[in-house]
């Protein structure tokens, strides 16, 4: 590790870059710890939060000092044939590690949001949270590992082709963990205080698992349009929000 490379002032614009694409990128990890530590008792809540980033810290620095492996993942795997009238596959596909981690990745986060979202329709979270306080947190812990991989690998291969300096990644990756620390707990709160917010978030995630799925698939998606439209619905919601609390507080005063 040289960390001289700090003496050049092109590594500070690339860490300053890299840091906010990391706190930007970590914020659908954020809401998918928040909304499944929100499963356990509220004295584990925090300890799970902070585990969750942390683990996703050790992954994505273990990735980057195994960086020349790592880019080995996305050398082709397996060749897909062009199949006609399959507007995916009609030029052919070919499938990397990488490509299966997204896939996987994808399918788990779609699958478990909408596993989220059932529940919470059908009135059993205060249930599932009891069964859960016996269990502890390993399962917990078990589901966010899982997730950390997925989001860790691909935030690593964005970092790559940022920068050339895997010192300047690294130090990216500590100080947006520790950013995203700081605020996991406020995020937290103000998702499951509010259950349509909580509703958005999952949602959110499900559009998440659909867009690494396409990137399996070679499909590009701008992310950007995707921030958008949920930054968008969020404007909404907050708008509802205040409107709902204007009419309490009528309410109240009649």
């Amino acid at each position: 590790m040289d960390f001289s490379v700090f003496s050049d002032s092109a590594a500070w614009v690339s860490l300053l870059t890299l840091t906010f694409l990391e706190v930007v990128l970590g914020i659908d990890n954020i809401i998918f710890i928040s909304i499944i530590s929100n499963r356990l008792p509220e004295s584990q809540q925090k300890r799970v939060r902070n585990y969750g980033l942390l683990l996703a810290m050790a992954f994505r620095l273990l990735l980057l000092l195994s960086i020349t492996w790592i880019l080995g993942f996305t050398e082709p795997l397996v060749q897909i044939p062009p199949i006609q009238g399959f507007d995916l596959l009609k030029l052919g596909l070919s499938i990397s590690i990488k490509d299966l981690i997204l896939m996987v990745g994808g399918l788990f986060l779609i699958a478990k949001s909408t596993t989220e979202i059932f529940h919470k329709m059908e009135g059993q979270e205060e249930a599932r949270k009891a069964i859960n306080a016996g269990k502890g947190m390993a399962m917990i812990l078990a589901q966010i590992v899982m997730i950390d991989l997925v989001f860790s690998f691909d935030s690593i291969l964005t970092a790559v082709g940022l920068t050339p300096w895997v010192e300047v990644m690294m130090v990216a990756v500590v100080i947006s963990i520790f950013v995203m620390m700081v605020f996991a707990g406020a995020i937290s709160r103000f998702i499951n205080k509010n259950p349509s917010l909580q509703m958005l978030a999952l949602s959110f995630l499900i559009l998440i698992g659909f867009l690494l799925i396409l990137e399996g698939f070679h499909v590009d998606v701008p992310k950007g349009y995707l921030y958008f439209g949920v930054l968008y619905a969020l404007s909404i919601e907050l708008l509802n929000m205040r409107r709902r609390r204007r009419a309490k507080g009528d309410e109240a005063e009649k």
